[in-house]
């Protein structure tokens, strides 16, 4: 999935769950349940070498900042300044994806992260058809507007 749904679901969960012993849990285990769903990210092409890792770097890190941007705009627009604990439900939103960053990116992978990569990689389940895998994330994320 791409980063703006996660981050979008972790800042809704944190929204409306305030314990954050049960929050937590709940944006990892969405995370993993959103990447077991076919989907289209900029990283789609990494390996099959249909995308360079500089390209897939440059998109990722403007998709970051596009995401908390969105964060401010559902929660702050015409509201008054979203708790940060939205932004941190929307930082844990994309967990996963962090920690498996080194290894997409930079081939270097810490003893103690490759179980965790492995666990994510048996939920991840993309597909090169762009509009089959943006699909389901432009639901997701006008169900999360409305729903706000």
């Amino acid at each position: 999935m791409l980063s703006i749904s996660h981050v979008a679901t972790g800042a809704f969960v944190a929204s409306k769950v305030s314990n954050p012993f049960l929050a937590i849990p709940i944006i990892l285990g969405l995370h993993y349940l959103e990447d077991w769903i076919p989907h289209w990210d900029v990283g789609t092409g990494l390996s099959t070498g249909k995308r360079k890792k500089s390209h897939a770097i440059v998109l990722e890190v403007i998709e970051l900042v596009m995401s908390f941007v969105l964060v401010f705009v559902f929660w702050h627009v015409g509201r008054q300044t979203p708790p940060l604990y939205i932004y941190f439900g929307g930082l844990m939103g994309i967990i996963p994806d962090l920690i498996e960053a080194p290894r997409n990116f930079l081939k270097w992978e810490p003893s103690f992260l490759r179980p965790l990569n492995e666990f994510h990689g048996l939920f991840h389940h993309s597909t090169p058809d762009m509009f089959v895998g943006l699909a389901p994330q432009v639901i997701l994320l006008i169900t999360i507007f409305l729903l706000k």
